[in-house]
């Protein structure tokens, strides 16, 4: 049986280590179809206004992909006020997730603020939703944030779990994870879907999702690139999908 979670495959780090060399190699697409293959319930990138990683180029060539994928999902996330709307309107994705990164920010690191961030995110939003568009927003685990979530019109919140991975194995463990209980099930009772991401893998997965059984789907690049380095997409992808369905 298939888990309930959804597992997106963030393909961003496949075009970091490509962009080293001028040679396409590897090929993005590439890993994302041997993803898709692998059963990946969907394909995530975050083309960044530098593109340091995935480049304009992908996002399009990849909905080429996903085109011959219509049960699986793309999503494309980042900020914005920065390129991501471009996207959305000319690729049209089944989700968009909005992230509040800089433009010259490492990684993804915090999420959105209310309500100092609502006004600006509200027409966006719309918009995403009349092109037929699902919207997440990037959160932290703040329980008492979920309700201006869902006034400003988005569809789910990813939560950012760095946090619940640094703690994990550790004393702080339960601490954060119960952080991530009390937010879902503030979410859930606004009618918000759950999705996850940051830092997650396939050791500290089966806990997370066995304390948030609402969660519908975790975007993961960086360790499962990581694993499929040593493992390949296959195997990774695999025993990610096992790692979903773990109880652990």
């Amino acid at each position: 049986m298939p888990a309930k979670t959804a597992l997106s495959v963030n393909v961003n780090k496949v075009a970091l280590l490509r962009n080293s060399r001028q040679l396409g190699i590897p090929s993005v697409t590439r890993a994302a179809l041997l993803c898709l293959q692998s059963g990946a319930q969907g394909i995530t990138v975050h083309p960044r206004p530098d593109e340091r990683h995935i480049r304009s180029n992908d996002v399009y060539e990849l909905r080429e992909v996903m085109m011959a994928w219509p049960d699986r999902e793309f999503n494309i996330e980042g900020n914005p006020f920065h390129n991501l709307m471009d996207f959305v309107r000319s690729v049209r994705p089944q989700q968009v997730t909005f992230v509040p990164d800089s433009e010259d920010q490492f990684t993804s690191d915090h999420g959105w603020q209310f309500p100092q961030d609502a006004d600006r995110l509200q027409p966006l939003i719309q918009e995403c939703k009349s092109l037929g568009v699902r919207v997440s927003l990037f959160m932290d685990p703040l329980p008492d944030q979920m309700a201006a979530v869902k006034a400003v019109g988005a569809d789910r919140v990813e939560l950012y779990t760095e946090p619940y991975a640094a703690a994990w194995g550790g004393l702080q463990e339960a601490f954060q994870l119960a952080r991530y209980v009390q937010t879902a099930f503030a979410a859930t009772a606004l009618g918000l879907g759950l999705n996850a991401g940051h830092d997650l893998n396939q050791y500290n997965l089966p806990a997370f999702v066995k304390a948030i059984p609402a969660l519908k789907e975790v975007s993961i690049g960086h360790a499962l690139i990581a694993d499929a380095l040593e493992l390949g997409y296959h195997a990774a992808v695999t025993a990610y999908l096992r790692a979903l369905e773990l109880q652990a």
